[in-house]
């Protein structure tokens, strides 16, 4: 079974455990909303090669400034290709290995119980919201708060929402805060909204809303063979079929 590390702490952590220098064997770091995904295909990764892999998720920030202060991640793989050109411009990404891994959609989620589809209006969303409160990631650092922020400006919603917001640390605490029915709506990844029962997708954004939500993917000089590997087999058919399984849009698929 993959291993995974929580990214909170991780600066610390890696100095504890001497891993600044080489590589940490098979050591991918990634966006919060690629967990389940890269977990599921490094499992089948690991059945076919027998390699073991090492994960920590976290927001791409987070990531992308770990990687920049050196962290020894072999595979990096964010949800901005903002952030991915940062670790391009810290030379922390190795040279030609940046490419797109997938893209992805943006919806607004409820709490299961309260399912009804959701019209894109200010006034469906001043009701829906009531006197609660919206949830989506930090809208002026995280990328799927800056996605939604864009779309939402876009659709003439932003004024609806932003004195009510419920800024989070990444998506998946957005999620989980929806999830657990503390806020009445908020505003996530596609794929983020697939692998959680507790909530109900009630309205998809228009993906001319906001820029193309790209996934890209990189090596670190100091790659490992394992790492090398894994970021060969997310190429690959089967590779991207898992990240299809999860709701995320790849190429040919």
């Amino acid at each position: 079974m993959v291993n995974v590390l929580r990214a909170v702490g991780l600066s610390v952590m890696l100095t504890v455990l001497g891993w600044i220098g080489p590589a940490h064997a098979g050591f991918v770091m990634g966006a919060a909303s690629l967990t389940d995904a890269l977990q599921s295909a490094g499992e089948a990764f690991e059945k076919e090669t027998g390699s073991t892999l090492t994960f920590s998720f976290a927001g791409s920030a987070v990531i992308a400034r770990q990687v920049a202060q050196g962290a020894p991640a072999g595979v990096v793989a964010l949800a901005d290709a903002a952030w991915m050109d940062y670790l391009v411009t810290q030379s922390a990404v190795e040279e030609g290995t940046v490419v797109l891994l997938a893209s992805n959609e943006l919806v607004l989620v409820t709490p299961a119980g309260d399912a009804a589809p959701l019209a894109l209006t200010p006034e469906a969303i001043a009701a829906r919201l009531g006197a609660g409160r919206f949830a989506i990631a930090e809208p002026e650092t995280i990328p799927a708060g800056r996605y939604g922020k864009q779309a939402l400006e876009t659709l003439g919603l932003w004024s609806k929402v932003s004195a009510r917001l419920a800024p989070m640390e990444h998506v998946r605490v957005a999620l989980a805060s929806i999830a657990r029915g503390e806020v009445p709506l908020g505003l996530v990844y596609a794929t983020d909204a697939q692998v959680e029962p507790r909530v109900a997708v009630v309205a998809r954004i228009p993906a001319t809303a906001h820029k193309p939500i790209e996934i890209p993917m990189a090596l670190t000089p100091q790659a490992d063979e394992t790492a090398r590997a894994f970021y060969a087999y997310l190429q690959t058919p089967t590779g991207q079929a898992v990240l299809a399984r999860y709701g995320f849009k790849v190429s040919g698929l």
